[in-house]
């Protein structure tokens, strides 16, 4: 149990950004709304953040929005079989323990109850690019392999997928596949089991998967290998399971500001001005759910993008869902994005 609960402390009136940014820092997946004598006002857990986004929360709305106001508790001296079995009844991933008046004395999270169980989830890392935008550096080492702090970007991504209790990964290669394969082998080194899919070609951000038709007869991950981030995989999956569709895509919220004022016309009457509007959208996160029906829309060897293939399982009448991510997360794909990500280098090392 954590009986110091600073780095998971939240005040009724900070933001949504705010728990955001207390979530990323504790990794634990949870935020405690309390007041200042420490007495439980609600929680903040991934499932919030991400129902509050999908219902067009901002990230500047008042964390009372969106937080759990009534979260289940524990008792001081409770024990811990009884915890435990109180998160399997609700489905639920923490536990404050609270005294009598309900001030909060410690957390308990699932992974202090028990031990992660392996998942037999298959994860494809879509590894095949030539990474154009960071050439020269590309020139003799795939994106995959370029080092942030003491690493190859591969290798975190690789040391997070085992720490989330994932075993099976397929990879798929063309550039510079060798430097990849020498490197990861037979994926031991970090406690997993790699098979390469080899491309002969580029076969675009989906294409590779049709090799994988009949091999994979389960919901799996698919994941582009330039990305840092600590989205739970294993919470993606869950919300993909639980909606029965049949491709889930990973979204985050994208703002800009608009550098003119916007003036908003019925006809040639202005209704409205709005100077320097910022716009609000979710985009693709390049972190996708799949059904290995999804498998069967691709012919193998030829090329398919992944909005296309996505598209087809729309069309063919079947669900695709936005899964959002709040968590910290970096497309290491252009020059600017690969110095910050060395410039944080010790923000995207393993716990």
């Amino acid at each position: 149990m954590f009986n110091d609960i600073s780095d998971v402390r939240v005040g009724p009136k900070q933001t949504v950004r705010d728990a955001i940014e207390i979530i990323d820092a504790n990794r634990k997946q949870i935020a405690l709304v309390v007041d200042d004598r420490d007495q439980l006002l609600g929680v903040v857990a991934d499932g919030d953040i991400r129902r509050g986004m999908l219902r067009g929360a901002t990230l500047d709305a008042p964390i009372t929005e969106i937080m759990t106001a009534s979260p289940k508790v524990a008792r001081q001296g409770q024990s811990a079989a009884a915890i435990l079995e109180m998160m399997s009844e609700f489905e639920i991933r923490h536990v404050p323990v609270v005294d009598p008046d309900g001030v909060v004395t410690g957390l308990f999270t699932v992974d202090d109850l028990r031990q992660p169980v392996e998942s037999t989830t298959p994860v494809v890392l879509m590894a095949g690019g030539r990474g154009q935008r960071l050439y020269p550096l590309t020139k003799e080492t795939p994106k995959p392999m370029l080092s942030i702090g003491d690493s190859p970007l591969l290798s975190i991504i690789l040391t997070n997928l085992r720490s989330q209790g994932f075993v099976n990964v397929f990879i798929s290669v063309n550039y510079l596949a060798d430097v990849i394969t020498n490197y990861v082998g037979d994926g031991s080194r970090f406690g997993l089991r790699v098979t390469y899919v080899h491309e002969d070609k580029p076969l675009g951000t989906a294409g590779a998967l049709g090799s994988l038709a009949g091999v994979i007869s389960e919901p799996f991950i698919v994941m582009n290998s330039d990305l840092l981030t600590h989205v739970n995989l294993r919470e993606m999956l869950s919300f993909h399971a639980k909606r029965d569709a049949k491709g889930t895509i990973g979204v985050r919220e994208h703002v800009f500001e608009i550098p003119y004022g916007v003036v908003n016309l019925d006809g040639a009457v202005v209704e409205s001005m709005i100077e320097k509007p910022f716009h609000r959208s979710l985009v693709n996160a390049g972190i996708y759910a799949l059904d290995p029906l999804a498998l069967d829309l691709l012919v193998k060897g030829e090329y398919m993008d992944m909005p296309t293939l996505l598209g087809q399982l729309i069309e063919g009448g079947h669900d695709v869902t936005a899964f959002p991510i709040h968590e910290s997360w970096l497309d290491v794909g252009r020059p600017e994005d690969l110095n910050l990500a060395r410039s944080e280098s010790d923000k995207w090392k393993n716990p």
